[in-house]
């Protein structure tokens, strides 16, 4: 097997992600993960001479860095400019410096307007200073992607000259992600065998969506290390994601061995997700919201049955759990799932009135979590225990600035259509006052309410399916009813029209 280095570029070229900027604190906490839990390599943290924030964010880094035996896995990037990169990189504590230098001929033509030979005397020189202050260096050939397909021979003159300097690594990026993966796979190849002793990086971005197939081409062309981010930040597209690499490599590379937790894969990814303000996409490979999720209840069936659905890509590698979605899809089997999950046991005809309320939910496009199960068993089984003689047909509920709510409600009782308008103070008020309307025409007592009460499922958003209780009494007793919507008011009127029932039952 092949030992293969993981370098993670989040804090440097990740935060080259648009409106994304880390404060110190937050590159020393992610800094930590990466290197003590997700146990890559290398991390590259900062570009120098950037600003005092960056200096101090470094300085951070490798102060803690060096008290923990991490300070080689810590580099910066720097450039050539007379030493100024090297200075800036000593004061704040670091001893690798990842120097940008040109790998094209247009680019080297165009933005530095020098010839070969000037370039690779101001490397040599870079290097020295840098030796002389006890930084290590690795070299970033930046365009080498179009320099390998439009300048080749400048390429490898320059890698020739890298060739003959206590260089480290020589890192290949491809800054503009144009390559195919048979691109990779070719240059890579080319140039591993002309330099069979050097140390090469890939680094490849996600322009096209290849940032995975492309590294993973360059690992089978014989690359000796991956450039990779947290969720696959990074300038335009993004680069390579660290995640669906890393479980890519586990998989279907069985020659190559890598040091990479994969289980602190999501834990790293929520944090920079939280940090940064990038959300992560629902299906995002390994890490999305939705990943794990079974919907179709064709699969949460199959996967009762000796794990019809399950593939190597298992969660709980990733310190994740499989999930079975509850929705217009949701079958028997996916409701068992998770009743298994929250120790609830219901019989087929009440597994039965279960599901379909909760496909009723789906076609409402409302969300049903696990969480909401108990409300949606307790408002199914409590609508079975009476006879429906009266319904709410409809309803029109108004709330405005300034003016009393009001609302005029229709509703059929026994057989019968009747329809009246109130005002209340609050729209649940000027219902009740509505059905007390209705009532009193048929000299009918509606009961007091003497408490209500409202409740979401724990860890719900504000969209969250909302159950409301209320006590109602009448000359005999108490009871109480419960309703079940994701709107409050609608929730209490479902209540309502329950006691509504039960009081002429």
């Amino acid at each position: 097997m092949k030992r293969i280095e993981i370098m993670d570029t989040t804090l440097r070229d990740g935060e080259q992600t648009s409106s994304v900027s880390f404060s110190a604190s937050e590159k020393l906490t992610i800094a930590k993960l990466l290197l003590e839990e997700l146990k890559v390599d290398r991390i590259e943290i900062a570009s120098a001479r950037v600003s005092e924030g960056e200096f101090q964010a470094v300085k951070a880094i490798t102060e803690w860095a060096r008290e923990s035996g991490y300070l080689n896995a810590v580099e910066v990037l720097s450039f050539v400019d007379n030493g100024t990169s090297i200075d800036w990189i000593v004061k704040a504590g670091a001893r690798v410096q990842n120097l940008l230098t040109k790998g094209s001929l247009n680019h080297l033509t165009h933005q530095l307007k020098k010839t070969p030979n000037q370039h690779f005397k101001e490397i040599e020189s870079n290097i020295a200073l840098a030796e002389e202050q006890g930084v290590a260096t690795n070299v970033y050939l930046e365009d080498w992607s179009n320099g390998m397909r439009n300048s080749k021979e400048y390429v490898f003159e320059f890698l020739d000259f890298l060739a003959t300097q206590p260089v480290k690594r020589i890192m290949l990026p491809d800054t503009l992600g144009i390559l195919t993966p048979s691109e990779s796979y070719e240059f890579v190849k080319e140039i591993k065998e002309k330099y069979p002793n050097l140390h090469f990086d890939f680094h490849t971005h996600n322009d096209y969506d290849l940032g995975v197939s492309n590294a993973i081409e360059g690992l089978k062309a014989g690359a000796d290390g991956l450039h990779l981010t947290i969720n696959g930040m990074g300038e335009r597209a993004g680069n390579a994601p660290m995640a669906s690499t890393i479980a890519v490599i586990n998989d279907f590379m069985p020659e190559v061995e890598i040091g990479v937790n994969e289980k602190f894969l999501y834990t790293v990814s929520k944090l920079v997700e939280t940090f940064s303000g990038i959300i992560i996409p629902a299906n995002k490979p390994v890490i999305g919201a939705n990943v794990f999720t079974q919907t179709a209840g064709i699969h949460a069936d199959g996967d009762n049955k000796k794990n019809l659905y399950f593939s190597e890509l298992l969660p709980e590698r990733f310190g994740r759990t499989r999930k079975y979605a509850l929705g217009k899809a949701s079958g028997k089997a996916n409701i068992q799932k998770n009743l298994q999950e929250l120790g609830l046991q219901l019989n087929d005809n009440d597994l039965k009135k279960v599901t379909q309320r909760i496909i009723e939910l789906g076609d409402k496009k409302q969300v049903v979590t696990r969480e909401d199960l108990p409300y949606i068993i307790s408002d199914v089984l409590d609508s079975g225990s009476y006879e429906e003689k009266i319904k709410v047909d409809s309803y029109v509920l108004t709330h405005s600035k300034g003016l009393k709510p009001s609302t005029t409600v229709a509703l059929t009782i026994e057989g019968d259509a009747y329809e009246a308008n109130a005002q209340g103070d609050g729209q649940f008020d000027a219902f009740m006052n509505a059905i007390r309307k209705v009532f009193k025409k048929k000299n009918l007592i509606l009961p007091d309410l003497i408490d209500y009460a409202v409740r979401i499922p724990p860890g719900s958003r504000s969209d969250a399916l909302c159950e409301t209780i209320i006590t109602w009494k009448n000359i005999e007793s108490e009871f109480k009813t419960r309703g079940l919507d994701s709107d409050q008011t609608v929730s209490a009127i479902k209540a309502t029209e329950k006691m509504l029932n039960i009081i002429n039952n």
